[in-house]
């Protein structure tokens, strides 16, 4: 099957209502619609198996690998010295000696080019350090990545000019700190919707912004500001369409009003609130790109700024099995240590396998970031989607290792004579990873439309709007001549009779993510063709497919790891991927399984009534937090 990646993708908005149209156009036009690398993820979605993207695992070099050492444990030792985690979330401060000794050590500026006075590490090294935080402060680690992966190194980095580059990345080697302002209080993932503006003086040198800022982490102490605003809109044919642009702003600028902190169930450290901005001047040459350029800013910085999420979900996760180890091997009951009986074993292993799991996805794709001839967008969405709800679901286990030490506050474990492990503020620290840098459910949106990519391309001339009829019947020749060979394929198919070349005790793990590439990308089409326009809508069943790529990519980069970890010498690395891929697989034969329920029609049904009140009498018996509206 031919893959046209660089063909401009037309969708068919004519029965979309205008607000909803406009969003899409705004969204479709600063995604990137080229695929100029391969991606292995991508791939999957279309039923093919391309091994050789990450077999072998890919290895850190010696030089690289012993700057990240010497790094993560200059780190190390000021987390130990300077940084209680546990009086970061009871008095919501980082303290400014543990800022100023991560700074000294170069934290800041980790990203920044060496000829700019940074570190110039790699990702892997990157994220060994975020890593490394996360393991110890959940807040420490979402200010240094706000500031670093999304804030204003990164697009600065990516896009800004030379001038731009020499005035700003010098001053983050100090210790400067940076935010990136995209959210308002009415605006969530739809950027259609922004109301903060910028507004081009008569002589053309300056502009000013107004509008609000909410959840802006850094927000209130940062020096600098990445600011997404809407400039002079574009007339396209009758219509005016919005244009997105992004600003460098001081964060001392006049006219910038702190109105709230934000107070969180977790990473209670952090400096996150709602801004206003009153007639802010900024200065041209303050724009980053062009204006309109501002969202296709945004989505490129979130690609490598989601990589911090997985580092940091899997350090979390880490330190969980150090203390499930610690305590589930010293609590005795019933005349053996908790994690002997069965449950716990289960529960233990599940939480080492998982996080190894979770490591090899970091890795991989740090790796892959760091070559730069692959096109990441995928991976690092799967990436920042597989390690967020795993970390999550590997806490919350830990949380019923401990039992009721578990949920008791560290402080209070230490005024009563025990360890004080952080269980319970772990939980709450590593919530947020669900939610941060796109929701699960909008990773899986946007895995959705990366993975219809390539059906969408063959079908463009179908769906164009007022395309004719010999375009259409053209069309339609095309997609008969390439499904007609593609499809069965996904049916019968080479995986049948050449299995997967390496050998070991993984390979069946490796074969079923070959065949269950190929039961993916055939289902997918399956639903395109029943559901068609209306696929978005089923956001159910997207879902659900979009976790299954997230599972057979995860499956098949662990086996890859355990392979390596095996040849350095931890041989028993292959049990915990064994152990992974057994229960991975469960999930994803549970997916498939869910794709032909009924629970979407009944819970439509069920919530239509419950906003039209028709289940208040449920609701009888209970004291409402706030009055109805």
């Amino acid at each position: 099957m031919s893959f046209p990646e660089d063909k401009k993708v037309v969708i068919d908005t004519s029965k979309m209502s205008d607000e909803k149209a406009s969003s899409l156009n705004l969204t479709e036009a600063a995604r990137d619609s080229v695929w100029e690398h391969p991606s292995f993820a991508k791939s999957l979605f279309m039923g093919k198996f391309k091994s050789d993207a990450i077999f072998p695992f890919p290895e850190q070099s010696k030089e690289d690998k012993f700057v990240g050492d010497q790094l993560v444990k200059e780190v190390g030792v000021v987390l130990a010295e300077t940084l209680d985690a546990d009086l970061v979330d009871e008095t919501r401060t980082i303290p400014t000696e543990a800022m100023q000794a991560l700074a000294k050590v170069g934290v800041f500026s980790m990203k920044i080019p060496k000829e700019y006075g940074g570190l110039g590490l790699s990702q892997v090294n990157y994220n060994r350090v975020l890593m490394a935080i996360a393991s110890h402060c959940g807040s420490t680690a979402v200010l240094v990545s706000a500031h670093q992966s999304i804030g204003v190194p990164q697009p600065i980095k990516l896009f800004g000019t030379d001038d731009q580059k020499q005035r700003f990345l010098p001053l983050f080697k100090d210790g400067a700190i940076s935010a990136f302002a995209l959210t308002e209080p009415s605006v969530g993932s739809d950027p259609a919707q922004m109301e903060t503006t910028a507004t081009l003086n008569a002589t053309g040198t300056h502009y000013l912004i107004n509008g609000e800022k909410l959840w802006c982490t850094n927000g209130l102490i940062a020096d600098y500001l990445v600011v997404m605003a809407c400039t002079a809109p574009k007339v396209i044919g009758d219509k005016e369409v919005k244009q997105i642009s992004a600003f460098i702003v001081k964060g001392q600028s006049p006219g910038i009003n702190i109105k709230h902190r934000c107070d969180f169930m977790g990473i209670r450290g952090i400096q996150n609130g709602l801004i206003e901005f009153k007639d802010v001047e900024v200065p041209i040459e303050d724009r980053i790109l062009e204006e309109g350029q501002g969202l296709k800013i945004a989505l490129a910085t979130l690609n490598t700024g989601r990589l911090t999420i997985p580092a940091a979900s899997t350090g979390m996760a880490k330190q969980c099995l150090n203390m499930t180890r610690r305590w589930g091997g010293k609590r005795v009951q019933w005349g053996l240590p908790i994690a002997k009986h069965e449950k716990g074993s289960n529960r233990i292993a599940y939480i080492a396998s998982t996080t190894f799991a979770m490591e090899a996805v970091t890795w991989v794709t740090s790796f892959m970031a760091d070559k730069g001839d692959v096109d990441i967008r995928m991976e690092a969405a799967m990436a920042k989607l597989f390690c967020s709800e795993m970390a999550w679901s590997v806490m919350d286990e830990t949380v019923q290792m401990f039992g009721g030490r578990g949920y008791e506050k560290a402080s209070s474990l230490k005024a009563r004579g025990e360890l004080p492990f952080p269980v319970e503020r772990m939980l709450r620290d590593c919530r947020i990873n669900r939610i941060i840098e796109g929701t699960t459910d909008v990773m899986e949106l946007f895995l959705s439309r990366e993975a219809l990519d390539t059906h969408l391309s063959l079908a463009s001339d179908l769906i164009k709007p007022n395309a004719d009829f010999t375009t259409k019947r053209d069309a339609a020749f095309k997609l008969f001549k390439e499904y007609a060979a593609w499809y069965p394929s996904q049916i019968i198919n080479k995986e049948f009779i050449e299995q997967f070349t390496h050998s070991g005790k993984l390979v069946e793990h490796i074969n079923y993510c070959q065949r269950t590439s190929h039961r993916l990308a055939r289902v997918l089409f399956e639903q395109m063709l029943v559901h068609r326009e209306k696929l978005e809508l089923r956001q159910e069943t997207l879902g659900h497919l979009m976790t299954i790529g997230c599972e057979i990519f995860a499956m098949a980069v662990t086996c890859s790891y355990a392979k390596s970890q095996a040849k350095a010498g931890n041989t028993n690395a292959i049990s915990l991927a064994e152990h992974h891929c057994v229960l991975a697989s469960e999930r994803i034969e549970e997916h498939f399984k869910a794709l032909s329920t009924p629970q979407r029609e009944t819970a439509k049904a069920i919530a239509d009534d419950i906003l039209s009140n028709q289940y208040q009498w449920l609701e009888e018996g209970i004291y409402p937090v706030a009055p109805e509206q």
